[in-house]
């Protein structure tokens, strides 16, 4: 085939509001009530087949306990260690598959997911997950298409990235797929990131295992059956349920491993490097570790901040999707002067924010994902109760029905206190109101206080402040948002990613991330070489 194909250049998926009266509205509600009178049982598939084992655990809606929505199963060593022999086997047959092929298959299925499988994948977000419509909108279909499309394009970008040639010699560039497969672990809170995480590296021409989080299993069961159907070949991308434990011990200790594709803790993806690390010398090459870890996100405002746009970030950085976001925010610096302000649109505004079953379009958030991290909130909601050195201003939890916990908001007496520096994935935002004699000290402390640099924002409206602002945080966060709340990143327009404790920053959705899944090779084509070994300097006058 003497011809450069050339995919089409993606543009984003247009989110759809769900309001009253459209009919994607009534045909998703439709789908919440059949799933929610059909649980289903949930197989690994390795090598294009389906496994059912006899180690199942039930999911429940976290938002409702009630609820069953699943049986799902589990893998045991024989099944990962056959997942791992599938995708080997894969291999060959899919590195020589044309691009244009590979592309056409993750195109289908960017096509099936947002069109026959929408409402099916987003009902099974809203329920397994408990996000809202529009949440569950942004991220599947819309995020889900979207990094698929666009990591088709930066794959095309890519592979058209060539070196000079120079008369005599062609020049050229291969980009090889890993030698070895990918192991693909994806978390519970975006159904984008349990797609992109398997498919990136596998447009690259790559074979995966993925390890799908135990409790956003749902969406990315019918996340792998739309790739089955596309016509991703059988091996690979193989769907492991499985233990995080096993995952250590039978894929990331396997001499074939080529590559670690993580989103999660910070404490998982260290220990997983640390075995890499211990294991070094079993690899046939180094692995390629890709992880988006955690986060510590900031608002820093000054006294010129719009108090109204301010606290709108605040309120929907904080308490969208109950805070379950590594780039949600989770510390923020007012000035003193303009605190009562904010304070007291805050409060009205938190006042305002129903919280409850995910079915019901009008509240604003659900639930937190499983018992753990509502315990785990919950700990810190009480200690800042109890604490001399913060007061909750609004906010609490009930695990009644469901793990609610309820928009909460702190002041915190010192910028140390625990919650301005420890992670929560919870709604819970604490506030550190700072006198005109600290700024200096605060800006200090927003930019080298935390562990983590993921996102982070600027609410202000004096520009040689901001650019001043800008240079003091560059390395506080990975994505920076001026007057904009900090979570929220578009594919093709804020690569996504970020550094520190938060991970290798190698940018989801962008030609940074692909480049990390291929090996490159550069052939020199020489047409004549030359046949005598003397050079010209040796020649005598």
């Amino acid at each position: 085939m003497n011809s450069n194909f050339h995919v089409l250049s993606p543009d984003n998926v247009l989110a759809c509001p769900m309001a009253p009266g459209m009919p994607e509205r009534e045909a998703l509600k439709k789908e919440l009530e059949r799933q929610s009178q059909n649980p289903v049982v949930i197989p690994a598939i390795i090598n294009g087949k389906e496994f059912f084992t006899d180690d199942r655990y039930t999911l429940a809606a976290p938002h409702k306990h009630s609820l069953k929505l699943a049986e799902c199963c589990r893998c045991d060593e024989k099944l990962i260690k056959m997942s791992i022999e599938a995708a080997m086997a894969a291999k060959n047959d899919w590195e020589a598959l044309p691009k244009e092929h590979r592309f056409a298959i993750f195109e289908k299925a960017a096509e099936l997911i947002e069109k026959k499988y929408r409402y099916v994948i987003t009902a099974a977000v809203m329920l397994g997950q408990s996000k809202t419509a529009w949440e569950a909108e942004c991220d599947s279909p819309d995020e889900v298409c979207d990094l698929m499309r666009y990591g088709i394009h930066f794959a095309d970008e890519l592979y058209s990235m060539q070196p000079k040639c120079t008369p005599g010699v062609f020049n050229r560039v291969i980009y090889r797929p890993l030698e070895g497969f990918v192991c693909a672990v994806t978390p519970f809170n975006f159904a984008s990131i349990n797609s992109n995480l398997p498919s990136a590296p596998a447009i690259m021409g790559n074979v995966v295992v993925w390890k799908p989080a135990t409790n956003a299993i749902l969406g990315a069961y019918y996340i792998m059956k739309a790739f089955v159907e596309a016509g991703v070949p059988a091996g690979v991308i193989n769907f492991v349920p499985c233990r995080g434990s096993d995952v250590s011990k039978y894929i990331l200790t396997d001499p074939r491993l080529a590559g670690f594709h993580f989103t999660g803790s910070t404490e998982v993806f260290k220990s997983a490097w640390k075995l890499i690390g211990e294991n070094i010398d079993r690899y046939r090459s180094y692995p390629r570790l890709v992880g988006e870890t955690g986060g510590k996100d900031y608002i820093f405002a000054t006294e010129s901040a719009n108090v109204n746009a301010l606290v709108t970030a605040m309120i929907r950085g904080a308490y969208d999707y109950s805070g379950q976001k590594c780039s949600a925010t989770s510390r923020c610096y007012i000035p003193a002067k303009i605190w009562p302000q904010v304070k007291k649109k805050l409060l009205e505004d938190i006042a305002t924010i129903k919280v409850g079953d995910i079915a019901d379009f009008s509240n604003f958030t659900g639930a937190v994902i499983d018992k753990g991290a509502f315990e785990e909130v919950a700990k810190y909601i009480d200690e800042a109760k109890d604490s001399p050195d913060a007061e909750v201003l609004c906010g609490g939890y009930d695990g009644s029905e469901g793990w609610f916990v309820y928009p909460t908001l702190i002041r915190a007496k010192s910028p140390n206190y625990v919650t301005m520096l420890k992670e929560l994935f919870g709604p819970v935002m604490t506030v550190y109101v700072y006198g005109e004699d600290e700024y200096d000290a605060m800006v200090d402390h927003c930019a080298n206080s935390s562990l983590y640099a993921l996102t982070g924002a600027l609410f202000c409206n004096d520009r040689k402040q901001i650019t001043d602002l800008e240079e003091r945080l560059r390395h506080s966060a990975g994505n920076f948002c001026i007057n904009d709340r900090p979570s929220g990143a578009l594919c093709g327009q804020q690569p996504f990613g970020g550094a520190r404790g938060s991970g290798t920053n190698d940018k989801a959705g962008s030609i940074f991330n692909m480049i990390r899944w291929v090996s490159t090779q550069t052939v020199k084509d020489t047409f004549c070489p030359d046949e005598d070994y003397r050079y010209p300097y040796m020649e005598e006058k």
